[in-house]
């Protein structure tokens, strides 16, 4: 099974549809009706299927089927084709998550025998590498169709730890408009690249704060992190540049609101960058669209999505990771 799904090249900036197709038609074998959740332009679709009874809050396994890039990696095999070298199987997705789909499918018989009184869901998703956006119309529709499901098991790696919580990822472009003047009239434009480099600094400041805050005792690191990751602008030495654009992200832990650090840099853009800019070219603007957001997660204590999982691996122990997950 692993094999057959590694085989499906599923990168996120490509279609996942023959992967779906191949899990509708085995789960169809199966008899088991799967429904899919498409995108708009039909290149990518979730699919979710409930083996058991119907109306009863049941258990959600979820993984995502699409992975990271392999480009500029020397691969010492086909990254597409699943390939063994002693005890390792090596392959794109083996681990990250087709090995936990690959799971969930070769129980599928079993879990049809056992005539169950719990339903289980499975949950496959698309795009969780770059911001978790399939799976959330794909919650949508499951709560249109179905009983919200008692717990979920996302089978993300954790090198077989339970993981109850995670920081969250919240990833932002901002654009920042002046005017363009040549640069020996520079008081006839307003630099764009100057006012985002004020901005960067002000997201500089509100990581330090963060770091000395350490509200996170369980991370690793124990804090809400900033990181301003690309900027472009301008396009020539003696030109006052019109346009600056950078992307940005934060990664917060669960005491953090994010809510505090966005809210926080569009006062500081408005109140403390605009004004000045505005006052030079009335058409100035700062604008900041999210990209991504993924909330962190903290489950609650007693969670019986916790419970299960340490009574299944044989632990009595639960983790906290830095990364992030649907």
């Amino acid at each position: 099974m692993l094999a057959r799904l590694v085989a499906f090249d599923t990168t996120s900036a490509k279609t996942n549809i023959p992967l779906i197709e191949f899990v509708e038609d085995y789960l169809a074998g199966h008899g088991i009706a799967s429904q899919r959740v498409p995108t708009e332009d039909g290149l990518k679709s979730s699919l979710f299927a409930t083996i058991g009874p119907e109306g009863v809050a049941g258990i959600g396994l979820s993984g995502h089927t699409d992975v990271v890039p392999v480009t500029g990696q020397n691969w010492s095999s086909d990254p597409f084709t699943l390939t063994q070298r002693g005890s390792r199987l090596y392959g794109r997705g083996s681990c990250d998550m087709k090995g936990f789909i690959a799971c969930i499918l070769s129980h599928v018989p079993e879990f049809k025998k056992r005539k169950l009184k719990t339903p289980i869901h499975l949950l496959l998703s698309y795009d969780e590498e770059v911001g978790c956006t399939g799976v959330q119309p794909m919650i949508g529709e499951l709560g249109k169709r179905l009983q919200a499901p008692r717990l979920v098991i996302v089978g993300e790696p954790t090198s077989m730890k339970v993981v109850d919580a995670h920081k969250s990822i919240h990833g932002y472009e901002t654009t920042v408009i002046g005017k363009e003047s040549h640069s020996g009239k520079p008081q006839l434009g307003v630099n764009a690249i100057h006012a985002a480099g004020r901005l960067i600094a002000e997201l500089a400041n509100i990581d330090d704060e963060m770091r000395a805050r350490a509200d996170g005792p369980r991370f690793d690191p124990p804090y809400t992190n900033v990181a301003v990751a690309v900027i472009e602008g301008g396009t020539a030495r003696n030109i006052i540049p019109k346009e600056c654009r950078f992307t940005w992200m934060f990664r917060s832990v669960p005491a953090t609101d994010p809510d505090e650090i966005i809210g926080r840099f569009k006062r500081f853009a408005e109140e403390q960058i605009l004004p000045a800019m505005v006052a030079v070219e009335p058409n100035s603007s700062i604008t900041t669209r999210q990209t991504s957001g993924v909330p962190a997660l903290n489950a609650p204590e007693g969670s019986p999505a916790v419970s299960l999982a340490l009574q299944l691996a044989g632990q009595n122990e639960t983790h906290a990771v830095s990364y992030g997950t649907e």
